[in-house]
């Protein structure tokens, strides 16, 4: 790590963990929606946009201190790409859960429950990772397995997307069930944007 002679704005660790720990907490939402009846999810659905307000307040308050500091404990273009990473997760989750509620979806697809069971894991590699940007230790391990993970959602939203259009359902069903799938997916890519930007500035730092 690089030896540095002036002052770092510390808080923007702390803002961090805070941004990854909504995270889990968004994780967890949606898998509390996969074992919830209709009647339930529109209760879920509101905590959920309560917890994506939250990563919106998270993200504005470290955009806040990285205009109002004058001295940052890494680059100021991948502060801004890390937040701005970290906020895209809780909106795809977010959307997943409102347009399941939306589209009046009677039952998920076999297979949601892996894309879910991925997120949930990778929101919990992203908490355990941020407050590791102190010391720019024990990262390496977080970014090979968020990769890992993002290619067996890969893998899952594929034979989602064959059992869609193998016949079983309308197309109007379809489209819905087709949207909410592809919003998970995006979900596992922001997580794999996080990764990334943590590994370039753990390269850059080193």
């Amino acid at each position: 790590m690089r030896f540095r002679l002036t002052p770092r704005e510390t808080s923007f660790y702390d803002m961090f963990a805070a941004s990854a720990d909504n995270i889990v907490t968004g994780s967890k939402l949606l898998m509390e929606l996969l074992g919830a009846d209709a009647s339930a999810r529109a209760e879920i659905a509101e905590r959920m946009r309560a917890a994506e307000h939250a990563g919106d307040d998270a993200t504005h308050a470290i955009f806040h201190q990285l205009n109002s500091s004058f001295i940052t404990p890494f680059d100021r273009e991948d502060i801004y790409t890390l937040a701005g990473s970290l906020d895209d997760i809780m909106d795809f989750m977010e959307e997943a859960v409102d347009l399941v509620v939306l589209y009046q979806v009677e039952e998920l697809p076999k297979g949601v429950e892996q894309q879910i069971e991925v997120l949930a894991r990778a929101a919990e590699l992203t908490a355990e990772a941020m407050p590791n940007l102190r010391t720019m230790t024990n990262l390496t391990e977080y970014w090979i397995e968020v990769n890992r993970l993002e290619n067996q959602a890969d893998q899952i939203h594929r034979k989602l997307l064959a059992q869609l259009f193998n016949g079983k359902y309308d197309a109007i069903e379809v489209l819905k069930l087709k949207q909410i799938v592809d919003v998970l997916e995006e979900a596992a890519d922001a997580f794999e944007h996080v990764a990334n930007t943590v590994e370039t500035i753990a390269v850059k730092e080193s």
